[in-house]
């Protein structure tokens, strides 16, 4: 994230030191540049099954079309208005179920392909990731003795943008000790008991590696002892900047060719002690809140994730609620071209060409969401009578 240097000064008055959230507006040296395209460019348009991404649009819409109809879409309004969208998602709301060639003249009517890019470079990298089931109960017994969190009561997160306009975005995590913003507790401060006391534990679970392989996922389900299931949303996090463990472990020299999330999990599990103290390497703890009555994990943008139609995308480039085309590669090397939706984000994803494809629930999900690490293309969706903005920046 790009701090500027107006926050250093927040930083030192207010927060000593707390972690800024990744923040709106563009980072470090990466830059959006859209050049346009036609759908006879997109290879494998014609042969993808477009209706079957309409449930997933249709969640967007219906967020969309709820906002005031002024309100930009994605940072400096590249997505247009809220009534830029209006006809588009009234237009998919009348296709019918499973009506293929409809959805593709759909798109092809009220959509504008763009070739996303990073200063003119198009190639990209995508992963995938999905939605852990763990096992867990409501009290702590047994072999349910590691805590899932709700969000801690003494969080606190302070908007910037509130204290100047040229801040907007900027964020600072933290909780007050004697008057002062300080940085909440890390991960391994926690693991040792700094929240003892103050959040609430939403549910027990037996498994450390489970709990922290939920967490770098985001959102996920525990199947309680009593046979029921409890699906989980994210309610905050402690601020600090994500640290991913491959790279912890690769660095350590713990892995050999095989550096998939499978063969992370497998290593952490068989050697559980020296596999905590490396988990304790990133900083970044996830709290929960429990999503009830939806029929997916609960995405960024707000709306239930559809398996292998929702993408997870830096929001400070590509609008949350934008269609996008993927042109990669799954896991076992097959072309993986694909009509999907913006409608979640990550700690690790970052920048304008990058993309974490959502797989669903389960195993099955983790192996090919745990071993995907593909280059590719990202192309977005946005309404052909746009409000007027430049398309390069």
């Amino acid at each position: 994230m790009r701090k500027p240097a107006a926050a250093l000064l927040v930083v030192a008055s207010l927060a000593a030191c707390a972690t800024p959230e990744p923040a709106p507006g563009p980072g470090g040296p990466d830059r959006m540049v859209l050049q346009p395209l036609s759908f006879d460019r997109l290879a494998g348009w014609s042969d993808d099954d477009s209706a079957r991404v309409l449930p997933a649009l249709l969640k967007s819409c219906n967020r969309i079309t709820k906002l005031p109809i002024d309100k930009s879409i994605g940072f400096d309004g590249v997505g247009g208005t809220a009534a830029d969208w209006y006809s588009p998602c009234a237009a998919a709301a009348r296709v019918a179920e499973g009506d293929h060639r409809a959805a593709r003249t759909l798109f092809e009517t009220w959509f504008t392909p763009w070739q996303v890019t990073n200063d003119g470079k198009t190639d990209g990298l995508f992963t995938g990731y999905f939605e852990p089931e763990i096992k867990g109960s409501r009290q702590r017994k047994g072999a349910y003795t590691q805590p899932i969190y709700g969000k801690p009561t003494d969080l606190v997160t302070a908007d910037l943008g509130k204290f100047r306009p040229d801040w907007s975005g900027e964020q600072l995590v933290g909780r007050v000790e004697n008057g002062r913003l300080v940085p909440y507790p890390t991960r391994a401060e926690i693991d040792k008991g700094a929240l003892d006391g103050k959040a609430a534990v939403v549910a027990w679970t037996d498994d450390a590696v489970d709990l922290a392989i939920m967490q770098i996922q985001g959102s996920g389900r525990v199947r309680l002892d009593d046979g029921s299931v409890v699906r989980l949303g994210v309610a905050g996090s402690n601020g600090h900047k994500f640290v991913g463990i491959g790279k912890v472990m690769k660095d350590e020299g713990k892995l050999g060719s095989d550096t998939s999330m499978p063969a992370i999990r497998a290593w952490l599990k068989a050697n559980p002690a020296e596999g905590r103290t490396l988990l304790g390497r990133n900083p970044r703890y996830i709290f929960y809140g429990v999503n009830a009555g939806t029929d997916g994990p609960m995405g960024t943008e707000g709306v239930a994730l559809t398996p292998e139609r929702s993408l997870a995308v830096d929001p400070r480039f590509v609008p949350l609620g934008a269609p996008v085309w993927v042109d990669s590669v799954d896991p076992a090397g097959k072309p993986l071209r694909r009509l999907m939706v913006a409608q979640d984000t990550g700690a690790a994803i970052k920048g304008p060409v990058r993309g974490d494809v959502f797989w669903g629930a389960g195993e099955a999900a983790f192996q090919i969401a745990g071993k995907m690490k593909s280059p590719g293309r990202l192309v977005v969706f946005l309404p052909r009578a746009r409000s007027p903005r430049l398309a390069e920046r």
